[in-house]
């Protein structure tokens, strides 16, 4: 077990891991405005993971189920660090960008995980969203600073 965790890989992938998350408790502090604005349809990625949850587990759509809510919340995040990891390994060129790189990961990210899936999951467009399109803006500010997060700490860390 102990040569386990001394691979290089698994370290990286775990600081990956850690980075999402903490870069996740941090985008989830800029989510909190939206949410005591506009509800849990002011906060996209909260909403999708509350109709999500509710569908999987069986629970009450009518029921705020925050515990799963943030599970699936900070799952995706740490999910994400790892995904930017693997994006570095891809394309080793990035490392020498690697703040520039995380922004335009985060982008990514925002565009190709959250806009295609939005409406199917909760039958609200995020381009004709009836909260009108500051929810949009603060959905995709969340992912920049997700982003900028992250670039920031692999730029201070060996991985």
């Amino acid at each position: 077990m102990n040569r386990t965790l001394n691979h290089p890989y698994v370290y990286s992938i775990l600081l990956g891991f850690v980075a999402g998350l903490f870069s996740t408790l941090l985008m989830t502090l800029t989510e909190l405005p939206s949410w005591k604005r506009w509800g849990l349809h002011g906060v996209f990625e909260w909403h999708e993971n509350q109709v999500i949850i509710t569908k999987v587990l069986k629970l009450a759509p009518d029921k705020t189920h925050f515990t799963g809510i943030f599970a699936l919340h900070f799952l995706n995040g740490g999910l994400g660090g790892i995904g930017f990891l693997i994006a570095l390994w891809i394309f080793p060129g990035s490392v020498s960008y690697i703040f520039g790189s995380a922004l335009v990961y985060g982008l990514f990210l925002w565009i190709a995980t959250l806009i295609p899936i939005h409406k199917p999951i909760t039958g609200l467009s995020p381009w004709r969203h009836p909260l009108g399109y500051l929810p949009t803006l603060a959905s995709l500010a969340g992912h920049v600073v997700y982003a900028a997060i992250f670039g920031y700490f692999f730029m201070n860390t060996p991985f």
